[in-house]
């Protein structure tokens, strides 16, 4: 694939692409299509108007220079823990607040009810607490024998 395009970033932090014709749009924000299934793999560069200014069938395509402002950039917009081990929930009754380990530290969060707990294909479960944010669990089946028999009683 021909990049056509630089990416930077201003004095402020926005990211900008110029484009071809030497066009700058400034905070442009990547967005994946696939955010857990495939996060590698098709992303679009979305103006502050919500149009896509480029599609990437895979980030392995940008310069390394570029490819990294783009991680940066999702990092920074992206929060989901994963959820590594469920240490605790105060009650089987929701609304209860759960104790968990993830990939980003120890974490607490209440679930408001079971409709929360969304599978989404296989044994991928997507966890929303109280606030908004999401918890993923990528493979319900790898979780140790505690944490699995936890779950099952909020599934």
């Amino acid at each position: 694939m021909q990049i056509d395009f630089t990416l930077s970033r201003n004095a402020f932090g926005r990211l900008v692409l110029t484009d071809a014709e030497g066009v700058a749009h400034e905070g442009v924000v990547p967005v994946r299509a696939f955010p857990i299934a495939a996060p590698d793999d098709g992303l679009a560069l979305v103006s502050t108007e919500g149009r896509e200014l480029v599609w990437l069938d895979s980030l392995d395509t940008l310069p390394s220079a570029m490819r990294a402002l783009v991680h940066d950039e999702l990092a920074a917009r992206e929060f989901m823990p994963e959820v590594l081990r469920i240490k605790g929930v105060s009650t089987f009754a929701t609304p209860s607040t759960w104790t968990v380990e993830t990939n980003r530290g120890e974490a607490s969060f209440v679930l408001r009810g079971e409709e929360d707990i969304r599978r989404l294909g296989g044994q991928t479960l997507l966890i929303t607490d109280n606030h908004g944010i999401h918890f993923l669990i990528r493979d319900s089946a790898a979780l140790d024998k505690p944490s699995r028999k936890i779950l099952d009683r909020f599934l």
